[in-house]
């Protein structure tokens, strides 16, 4: 492992996040209200988020100032490292020069703390007393947990329900940091108990998830709602990935010829890949940019574009994405933060537009991949990042099959040794692969709501 490293670290963290959306050569659709379709407006969204964040989700300013008692706690791990993959390289027998962009490194093991950190100084500035939130893995819940440890706020989890029983440790974590974390679908909510009755047995869903957290932040003047992934606002605040890899790459002398990160709701992968496709964008880069996503879910290959809600429950405003449904319900897959029924407009947008390219990775394919990276760089990727690997290593054999000195970037944005159970299960030849049949797509999609613009 070959690190690109600081002098003066500190100093190298990006001052501003970077703003995709005036750079787009056709705006995004705009987010309507679930009751009237119509646009909505700040006043819309008031209830579930502080003001300074709602701002930050309509912006066209191109860059947004990062808060300096924000920077001082990125501080603490960013700048994150670029590694270049050499004993991956030559274990593949590959041309490529392969680097990856490492978030495990944060105290939560994940990319998450670069939106958690700042969506708790935001609250915490408005007065916010508790947020509420879901999680998939617990990638983000442990960060927003550890979040409102860092600014003194209470902080509520709702978990799926096939991860809070798969991920004890990851919860335990969250538990650590002071937060309450409830299996969902839960009894604490309406959404939840609807679910329940319906489906005693249900492993619950992101969707089903959103529903409660949403639910309990609206009917608390004092509380907030925090997304982890999915919203403009989130993945503003991952592009010092970007940023920092834009940097660190010219320090290595090398400019990515392939761009791959891992894909649930968009936010690592734009995390990364944002700022390079605003080079795409304005013709300074003609990188290929891979967006992978689970068979088992996939939303990106398999989904329809149009306008869906973000909940299960029908709470939240509908944007137009790339979706299964929002009453799909994956399988019980270990990358459970990749499990949700809808893709990032932001995402979906660029996918549209022909900017971004997107492919599905089977679950048994992905562990493969995470374990042969394991062994060859000493890091075990999280069952999402393995994804990202295997999209990576399926490119630098492309390119020794071409024959091209190719120089591949991708994100491995967390750590795997909460999620030790999945590596176990795969060694014991427990996990099986799933594909997400057309019928199923046709019927999840059948529920989609009518919405003309």
């Amino acid at each position: 492992m070959e690190s690109i490293k600081y002098l003066l670290a500190e100093d190298r963290i990006p001052r501003a996040w970077y703003n995709i959306t005036p750079d787009l050569p056709v705006p995004p659709a705009p987010v309507l209200h679930p009751g009237t379709h119509q646009p909505v407006g700040p006043d819309d969204l008031a209830p579930l988020f502080p003001m300074s964040v709602i701002l930050q989700e309509v912006s066209n300013e191109p860059r947004i100032e990062i808060p300096e008692e924000v920077r001082q706690v990125y501080a603490q791990w960013r700048p994150t490292p670029l590694f270049r993959a050499r004993r991956l390289e030559k274990m593949l027998d590959t041309p490529a020069r392969i680097y990856y962009k490492y978030e495990g490194v944060s105290p939560a093991g994940s990319h998450k703390p670069n939106t958690a950190v700042a969506q708790a100084y935001y609250n915490k500035k408005e007065g916010t007393r508790r947020l509420v939130t879901e999680t998939g893995a617990g990638q983000w819940g442990s960060s927003l947990a550890m979040a409102c440890a860092f600014f003194g706020i209470e902080c509520k989890v709702f978990m799926v329900r096939v991860s809070y029983d798969q991920k004890p440790y990851r919860r335990a974590l969250m538990e650590a940091f002071g937060a309450t974390v409830a299996p969902s679908p839960s009894r604490e909510t309406d959404s939840g108990r609807a679910i329940l009755a319906e489906h005693p047995h249900s492993t619950g869903s992101l969707g089903i998830a959103i529903s409660e957290a949403v639910e309990v932040a609206a009917k608390d003047p004092h509380s907030k709602y925090a997304l982890g992934s999915v919203l403009n606002h989130v993945l503003l605040h991952q592009t010092v990935i970007g940023l920092e890899a834009l940097e660190q790459m010219e320090m290595a002398g090398d400019d990515p010829d392939v761009i791959v990160g891992c894909t649930g709701g968009g936010s690592n992968f734009a995390g990364l890949a944002f700022p390079f496709v605003g080079r795409k964008i304005k013709g300074k880069s003609k990188a290929r940019v891979v967006a992978v996503e689970p068979a088992a879910c996939p939303s990106l290959t398999k989904g329809r574009f149009t306008y869906d809600f973000g909940d299960t429950a029908h709470l939240t405003p509908l944007v137009k994405m790339y979706t299964l449904g929002s009453i799909f319900v994956p399988p019980g897959i270990h990358a459970g933060g990749l499990r949700y029924h809808g893709m990032s407009p932001l995402v979906s947008h660029l996918l549209d537009l022909g900017l971004i390219e997107a492919i599905a990775v089977q679950q048994l394919d992905a562990f493969a991949a995470g374990v042969q990276f394991a062994r060859a760089e000493g890091i075990i990727p999280a069952p999402e990042a393995n994804h990202a690997v295997a999209g990576a290593i399926r490119e630098a054999l492309r390119a020794k099959q071409e024959g091209a000195s190719r120089v591949i970037l991708f994100n491995l944005c967390g750590h795997g040794h909460f999620d030790m159970q999945a590596y176990i299960d795969y060694h014991a030849g427990k996990l099986q692969n799933y594909d997400y049949p057309a019928d199923e797509v046709a019927m999840a999609l059948a529920g989609l709501p009518a919405v003309e613009v």
